[in-house]
C-alpha cells in the first residue's frame, strides 16, 4: 500500500466556540494529506488534469473520536486502499505525541474524462500505472 503521513498543528482559527476544532476544517486537513500522498506518485490535481481526467469526490466519510484542541500537534496519515475502479483513500488522524487516533476517515473519487464528462468505469492507466494496479 501506498502511504504518506503529514504533521500539523490545530490553529486558533481552526476551533469552535467549544474550544475545539471544528468539524468541518477536518476535510481540509484530509485534502492536505492527499495532495501529498498523490504528489508522493506524480498524480496529483495538475497531473490529472493534464492527462484528461478529472476526479471528483463522491463519498467522504469520517468517524470523529476525540477532538483536536487548540495547538495540538497531529499527524495525518493517508493511503490508497483501491485504485482499479475507483480511487478510495483512508485516512487515520493521530496525536503526535501520545500516538492515540483522533480520527478516521476515507474518501472515494472517480475518473470522469474531461472532455466528454462522462464517468469511466475503471481507473485509467494514468493513475493505475502509479499504484502498480495491472
Amino acid at each position: 500500500m501506498i502511504t504518506t503521513t503529514i504533521t500539523l498543528t490545530a490553529q486558533f482559527y481552526d476551533l469552535d466556540p467549544m474550544g475545539v476544532v471544528w468539524h468541518g476544517h477536518y476535510a481540509r486537513f484530509l485534502e492536505q494529506a492527499r495532495c501529498a500522498l498523490l504528489d508522493k506518485i506524480g498524480y496529483n490535481y495538475v497531473e490529472m488534469q493534464a492527462s484528461g481526467y478529472v476526479w471528483p469526490i463522491v463519498d467522504m466519510q469520517i468517524k470523529y473520536i476525540r477532538p483536536i484542541k487548540f495547538h495540538q500537534d497531529f499527524t495525518v496519515s493517508a493511503t490508497i486502499v483501491e485504485s482499479a475502479n475507483r480511487l478510495k483513500i483512508s485516512y487515520e488522524i493521530k496525536d503526535t505525541i501520545t500516538g492515540e487516533t483522533l480520527t478516521k476517515a476515507h474518501t472515494t473519487q472517480v475518473a470522469v474524462d474531461a472532455t466528454t464528462h462522462e464517468l469511466c468505469l475503471e481507473s485509467p492507466t494514468a493513475l493505475t500505472g502509479k499504484t502498480g494496479v495491472a
